[in-house]
């Protein structure tokens, strides 16, 4: 269940940023709560939580992590999606028990089941920021 990886988030920080960002709905482009994109998401907290400097777009952000397979994936750590079938062109960021968040282009930012058959077809890669 989303409360339960919530819940057991070790990085407070996160879950407040997390909590203040749900809902907000999506903006292709946008870098606010009046609208977010999911790369714009996954600079703003990797930048706010972890002092990380992301590039803007996802497929960009796909080139800056060191990889690993889903089953290694830790708190923090970046996940790619390839929905158009061309290259990566969605990134949410993992949380634990199989969740990342990420900003939905229906729902906006939203804790969601990596393990969904939706996403699993579509998981390009994953992996933490290069240091």
């Amino acid at each position: 269940m989303a409360a339960e990886a919530m819940a057991d988030l070790k990085n407070k920080a996160l879950y407040r940023f997390i909590t203040d960002w749900a809902g907000v709905k999506y903006k292709l482009g946008g870098m606010d709560k009046r609208g977010i994109d999911c790369s714009g998401f996954a600079l703003l907290l990797n930048k706010e939580i972890y002092g990380l400097k992301l590039p803007r777009r996802s497929a960009d952000q796909a080139t800056v992590i060191k990889e690993k397979s889903a089953g290694q994936l830790k708190e923090g750590d970046l996940v790619f999606f390839s929905f158009g079938g061309n290259g990566v062109d969605h990134v949410g960021v993992y949380l634990n028990h199989g969740f990342f968040v990420h900003a939905s282009t229906t729902m906006g930012v939203i804790v969601d089941d990596l393990n969904l058959p939706a996403y699993q077809r579509v998981l390009v890669k994953a992996g933490p920021v290069k240091d």
